[in-house]
């Protein structure tokens, strides 16, 4: 278990979701725009193609 994964563990999960939160507006406009879009697709798993191709629909 990594440092970040033994610090949200010892938080409840909306505590943790808004932490995550926080620290991904810093650091999400430091990468670009293929990073973020590799994040989000890691983020979302194996279908994360198909909610994104959903998501471009709307």
């Amino acid at each position: 278990m990594n440092e970040i994964e033994k610090i949200f563990s010892k938080l409840d999960p909306e505590d943790a979701a808004n932490q995550t939160a926080v620290a991904l507006r810093q650091l999400l406009p430091l990468l670009g725009e293929e990073g973020r879009t590799r994040f989000i697709m890691n983020l979302l798993g194996e279908t994360g193609q198909d909610k994104i191709s959903s998501m471009v629909h709307l």
